[in-house]
């Protein structure tokens, strides 16, 4: 299994009135110039999921810097009671978040995928809480139209009464090798020791023994809400740091929406962001931080520090 270079310290924060679960590493007597580095991870992952590339970090990099990643609302261990999930509470948890773990301090903030999408919109929202903003993958979705509203609508009842009859469940694994080799079904670039590494933190045993996604099964529920590009162009047009946005070299964007949303047209929307660069990783998907952290790393340094 792989071992971790750098332990990270497990905490718990009242957020908005949940237990919210955050992975912390600090290096040395905190610098002051250095701002924390927030990493928020997407669906269905936890803040663990930047392990690897923690541990790619240069050594002069980390010293002195703190990095933070939290689990979101109803993933990993901050667990959350309700039957679905809206997107403005992730936008709520993070300004929480940062209030709580860097008051009155502008933060270097990093956003993975569904994160990613976060991480965006709040840097036209709170643009002064941010100095400098890294989107890994964060495409956002293909446009949608008012006309969909009605059938969005209907799916989303649906879908709340499926999981209230219990018709919505994640599945369960007989052991962590069956989470591990999940794990590499969905990225066959994973490592098998570190597919393993990450179950054990992605999975839990539940009193029957069965491993169980620490997912809560109301993220399946299709949002109500429909994705407006229009508001989102807004808030991107607001973000005043200068925005890192990195792309894997597969296109997971263009093969996820079969030509309905495209890399191309991601290109085109990052034309509203003020002072944006585009980084491609090659080998690598969707799930680049994995992939290849070493490369991923000296990226993230390079900008930061610029």
């Amino acid at each position: 299994m792989y071992k971790e270079k750098h332990v990270a310290r497990s905490a718990f924060v009242p957020i908005r009135g949940l237990r919210y679960h955050v992975l912390e590493w600090q290096f040395g007597p905190l610098d002051p110039q250095l701002p924390p580095l927030v990493m928020v991870h997407g669906w269905m992952d936890v803040g663990a999921s930047y392990q690897f590339m923690v541990d790619a970090f240069a050594p002069g990099f980390l010293q002195g810097r703190r990095l933070i990643a939290p689990d979101w609302r109803g993933f990993g261990l901050t667990q959350v009671e309700t039957d679905n999930f809206w997107f403005p509470d992730y936008l709520a948890d993070l300004d929480a978040l940062l209030d709580a773990l860097a008051p009155g301090q502008a933060v270097d903030l990093l956003g993975h995928s569904m994160g990613g999408n976060v991480v965006m919109a709040y840097g036209g929202i709170r643009p002064q809480r941010i100095r400098r903003l890294v989107n890994l993958e964060g495409f956002g979705l293909a446009a949608s139209r008012p006309s969909q509203a009605p059938g969005r609508y209907a799916r989303w009842m649906d879908e709340l009464k499926l999981l209230h009859a219990g018709q919505m469940a994640l599945k369960g694994y007989d052991s962590l090798e069956g989470v591990a080799q999940r794990l590499i079904k969905t990225n066959p670039r994973l490592e098998p020791a570190k597919a393993a590494w990450l179950a054990s933190r992605w999975a839990q045993p539940d009193a029957q023994g069965q491993w169980q996604i620490l997912g809560h099964p109301a993220h399946k529920v299709t949002s109500a809400q429909l994705y407006r590009w229009d508001e989102m162009a807004e808030l991107w047009r607001r973000i005043s740091a200068p925005v890192l946005a990195v792309e894997a070299a597969n296109d997971s964007l263009t093969a996820w929406w079969k030509g309905a949303y495209t890399l191309d047209e991601y290109h085109q929307r990052l034309q509203a962001v003020p002072d944006v660069r585009v980084a491609v990783v090659q080998e690598a998907g969707h799930m680049v931080h994995h992939d290849r952290p070493a490369e991923l790393a000296r990226l993230i340094e390079d900008f930061l520090r610029a």
